[in-house]
């Protein structure tokens, strides 16, 4: 009777499944399932390496602390994870690497399955500090001025940072990429001079014209530019290299009066991101969306570390809950060589620190510099790549910075959301942030900087694991 009974179900859903209806056999019934675990040792004895994988099990008791995550209570929506995409990066990697060093390594940057999957860039409007030279997409001679921007040009782009850009498409196709001026062209600054001054008062409206022409410009290559900037580092104007002052009066009255409108008339959809500095400063980005008009044309407000500490981007968040925030810099150098010190610091404050103060992404600075920290336009900064690509040798060199990325990118994809996540009582050295991607599988980033390895469970719903992650080191866990 019971086969007869277990028959004529398997008729029907055959039957079901022939006339192309959705009715699909449940689920195996398992008991437990499995967390998979990525590790990066402060030693360097296993870099983003997989460990074995630790059987779930339903919760009971333990006397070790827990991390519990809850996938109920859902935070900010994740765009990407990354670096800049510098002129120096990409003159690297067009002019120094052989097309399959290329290949392999644009692989190992960009593709989630065989590299990290870094999936957010930045770029420079024009010449950044790290450029091969300086320029702009409208330079004059001395005096000159173009108004009608009839000069405006993205050759310079067009040698090294386009094509690349598109190498990086035909492996990510759905990177987002956030544009950052330095400096306007130097005509339409007050001392005539990419480095310093401010923008003219007859240049804003030019100057929103500009920016419309490189969004448009940079389409018909066939890239889409997600987001911009409006000033690098905003406040600083002592630089050796582009840059400019603009205070937030200064920016409201831009975005307010021109940029906004502008690319509304123009049906322009690349989002514009506030200040773009420090996070000494909290009240530049409050101030402008407190505007009721100009709050309208802005998605949020983007930070720098350089200086300051990585609340303020919650201070932010908490005077407009509705804005979001985005961590667009910071990069390493000379002054800390260690690489356990530097991917503690990585994760703590970059990567597990921005997002749970509310950062949609989190950015590094240069993708790749050379031994020597180069190409730069002033010549004597010493930061450090993602990559180092030796000038003479053309070996390519992952540094810390391509693990603490990787720790991330390669697992928390676009469109995934912080969830909540706490422990049962204090951790020495232990920090965490918890996502749950669209597919609702669930990452947990977890750091210790401490000496000694530290045991945790992890609770999430019925279900419970535990780990012990050794001292200075990094570890992603992911279950479904």
């Amino acid at each position: 009777m019971k086969l007869s009974i277990y028959l004529i179900f398997v008729a029907i859903f055959m039957s079901c499944s022939d006339n192309g209806s959705s009715v699909e056999l449940p689920p195996p019934n398992t008991e437990s399932s499995i967390a998979n675990v990525w590790l990066t040792m402060g030693n360097q004895s296993v870099l983003l390496g997989k460990q074995k994988t630790i059987t779930i099990t339903g919760t009971k008791s333990t006397s070790l602390p827990v991390i519990t995550i809850d996938s109920t209570q859902s935070m900010q929506e994740i765009d990407g994870f990354g670096a800049s995409l510098t002129g120096s990066s990409a003159y690297l990697m067009n002019k120094k690497l052989s097309i399959s060093d290329r290949d392999a390594l644009l692989k190992d940057l960009f593709d989630p399955e065989l590299g990290i999957g870094i999936s957010y860039l930045r770029m420079s409007i024009g010449a950044s500090d790290f450029s091969p030279v300086a320029y702009t997409y409208d330079d004059m001679p001395f005096g000159e001025k173009d108004f009608d921007l009839d000069h405006f040009s993205i050759a310079a782009d067009e040698e090294d940072v386009i094509p690349i850009f598109k190498e990086i498409l035909k492996i990510a196709p759905n990177i987002k990429i956030l544009g950052s001026p330095w400096s306007p062209p130097a005509w339409m600054k007050t001392n005539e001079n990419l480095k310093g001054g401010r923008l003219k008062l007859d240049s804003y409206d030019v100057y929103a014209r500009y920016l419309v022409k490189y969004l448009k410009a940079y389409a018909q290559h066939g890239i889409t530019i997600d987001a911009i900037t409006l000033q690098n580092e905003p406040l600083y104007d002592k630089a050796p290299y582009p840059c400019m002052i603009m205070t937030a009066e200064e920016q409201l009255t831009f975005i307010k009066n021109y940029v906004g409108p502008l690319f509304q008339a123009e049906g322009i959809k690349t989002k514009i991101i506030l200040y773009d500095h420090n996070y000494d400063n909290t009240d530049y980005a409050i101030s402008i969306l407190n505007d009721a008009v100009a709050r309208e044309y802005v998605v949020g407000s983007a930070f720098h570390a350089y200086e300051g500490n990585v609340g303020a981007m919650s201070i932010v968040h908490n005077a407009h809950p509705d804005k979001g925030l985005y961590f667009t810099e910071i990069g390493g150098g000379d002054w800390a060589t260690d690489f356990s010190d530097n991917l503690q610091w990585n994760m703590n404050h970059v990567f597990i620190g921005t997002t749970k103060n509310w950062s949609k992404n989190a950015l590094l600075w240069n993708l790749a510099l050379d031994q020597d920290s180069r190409p730069n336009i002033s010549g004597d900064e010493i930061t450090r790549g993602v990559i180092t690509i030796n000038n003479t040798s053309a070996v390519a060199t992952k540094n810390v910075e391509y693990y603490a990325i990787g720790h991330a990118s390669k697992f928390v994809r676009p469109g995934a959301f912080r969830i909540e996540s706490s422990a049962s009582a204090y951790i020495t050295g232990v920090d965490f942030v918890s996502f749950m991607n669209t597919d609702r599988s669930k990452v947990l980033l977890l750091t210790n900087s401490g000496g000694e390895t530290k045991s945790v469970t992890v609770k999430q719903g019925k279900k419970q694991f535990n780990y012990s992650i050794p001292a200075k080191s990094t570890a992603t866990l992911t279950w479904d």
